[in-house]
């Protein structure tokens, strides 16, 4: 590799967005250009790349270096025709769908908030909500990241290493672009619901999940009844929503799914149609987040045991109900990633946001996967868990040959780090 010499600024890392984990990597550098980019990679010892700091475990930490492309130049470009587009991997999704709509075209899902990064959301395998729709992984064309050496490399879909190279928790390089799947732009409903009660949840639960284009089912694991429920509709699908569903009553005023949190921050309700990038998300991207007073684990099933979780986490409410926010049920479509907690598998996700306690969460944590591990269930990559290498293993049918992978691109383990030896994913 031939480069000019970095001329990047450098900081210290400081923390995540919810403050609860301080990065111990000694510098965090900020190159400006592809060329910078490859520079700092090739020389330093050991690298990892940080995001929107969205993730609430240690997955971006380096015992060497860290690097954040924040600085690099915004880049979206929409081939319309081949239902493409090529965009920078630090954009976050909120540019990225309004660039998008500004050409006309669209993205199937988005997740809950739009300020995460293209490339961290993908890294992670983040989702957002829908029976037929996969996560923000299962739209990537193409990857082109920065090697060990500081080359520059593509991945293509229908290439023998890309379904372990889209969902790769900065194992393989330094992501520095996306190509996505596009469609036309559609526009989008939202309605709230309130009551559902769980017998009638559980007795419906494939017609709940499948009443919208995108649903979100919110609870707080104590009482008889569900706390909320989202429908996004596409109105090309139905211009109307049902004023009752299995007796839940539809809102008459905007709701925000915690309570105590203003109403200003959450995206359109009411029925009030709107493009797809204002309703998909739960929060609008115009309102910029602080830092996050909270705690979040996921756990993701398949579709098939979601039931028989369900009942056990109602037997756990009363235990972890105190440290919990709520707690938000969405279904992903199957994908043939790797590493994505939907490989092969219609997947129903159950979210946490918990309370910033983080002694008596990580306790709660390792409870409710006891409790879990009959349904084997898979965890977000990017938040709090406890299983350990074995368990992660045994629930991912290629991770051994993702294993092997990482091992031929990175033999130098210039992008390990302490949590992919924790999961088993690169070896001390």
């Amino acid at each position: 590799m031939s480069t000019s010499t970095t001329t990047s600024s450098t900081t210290a890392p400081g923390v995540n967005w919810a403050r609860n984990y301080a990065y111990s990597a000694g510098t965090l550098h900020r190159p400006t250009s592809l060329d910078e980019l490859r520079a700092v990679v090739a020389s330093t010892g050991r690298v990892r790349a940080v995001g929107t700091r969205h993730c609430f475990n240690d997955i971006a930490d380096s015992p060497g270096d860290m690097v954040t492309l924040e600085d690099l130049p915004t880049e979206v470009e929409v081939d319309s025709a081949a239902g493409s587009a090529r965009v920078s991997a630090a954009t976050s999704y909120g540019v990225l769908a309004q660039r998008l709509q500004d050409s006309g075209v669209a993205l199937a899902t988005m997740a809950s908030l739009p300020h995460i990064s293209v490339a961290g959301g993908v890294s992670t395998a983040t989702h957002g909500s829908g029976d037929g729709t996969q996560n923000l992984a299962g739209a990537v064309r193409a990857v082109e990241l920065v090697t060990a050496d500081g080359d520059v490399r593509r991945v293509e879909r229908g290439d023998a290493e890309f379904p372990g190279s889209v969902v790769a928790l900065g194992s393989l390089g330094i992501v520095t672009h996306l190509e996505l799947d596009v469609l036309p732009t559609y526009a989008v409903r939202q309605d709230v619901y309130s009551g559902l009660s769980f017998e009638a949840f559980t007795a419906n639960f494939d017609a709940v999940t499948s009443a919208a284009y995108s649903v979100s089912v919110y609870t707080n694991w104590i009482g008889s009844d569900t706390t909320q429920v989202w429908l996004k509709t596409r109105v090309s699908d139905s211009a109307d929503a049902p004023t009752e569903l299995f007796g839940a009553r539809r809102a008459s005023e905007p709701l925000h799914p915690l309570p105590e949190v203003d109403i200003r921050n959450a995206t359109e309700q009411l029925g009030i149609p709107g493009p797809w990038h204002e309703r998909l998300p739960h929060f609008r991207f115009s309102f910029a987040p602080s830092n996050g007073e909270e705690l979040q684990v996921e756990y993701l099933v398949a579709r098939e045991n979601a039931l028989g979780v369900i009942a056990a986490l109602r037997d756990l409410g009363p235990s972890i109900a105190p440290l919990l926010h709520m707690c938000e049920i969405r279904t992903v479509a199957a994908d043939d990633l790797w590493l994505s907690s939907a490989y092969q598998r219609d997947t129903v996700a159950f979210h946490f946001t918990y309370k910033q306690r983080q002694a008596e969460v990580i306790a709660a944590v390792a409870e409710v996967e006891a409790a879990l591990a009959p349904f084997d269930v898979r965890p977000h990559w990017g938040k709090l868990f406890a299983a350990s290498a074995d368990r992660l293993a045994s629930l991912y049918p290629r991770f051994d040959d993702m294993r092997a992978l990482v091992a031929s691109h990175d033999p130098g383990r210039k992008f390990a780090n302490a949590y992919t030896d924790r999961i088993g994913l690169t070896h001390p």
